[in-house]
């Protein structure tokens, strides 16, 4: 148990249940990233493109870690840069 807790001591900082899935740039291939943008936060065209066009912005808070890594993924897939915070 002392080992585990010590291990644990310098990861707690690191220790988050929620998420913030931000989008840093929407790189060259606007049309994909705003469907995307759309299929995660569940939003309008108009307000999906409102976002993408105000990068870099936040798209949905308080997501589980899988959740946040899996909208990453599709954000750079569809060429924008994302991070998880």
């Amino acid at each position: 148990a002392m080992m585990a807790g010590g291990a644990a001591g310098g990861a707690e900082a690191e220790e988050k249940t929620e998420f913030d899935i931000s989008l840093d740039d929407a790189g060259g291939e606007r049309v994909k990233v705003i469907k995307v943008v759309r299929e995660i936060t569940g939003v309008g065209l108009k307000e999906a493109k409102e976002m993408v066009d105000s990068a870099p912005k936040v798209l949905k808070e308080g997501v589980s870690k899988d959740e946040a890594e899996e909208f990453k993924k599709k954000l750079e897939d569809a060429g924008a840069k994302a991070s998880v915070k």
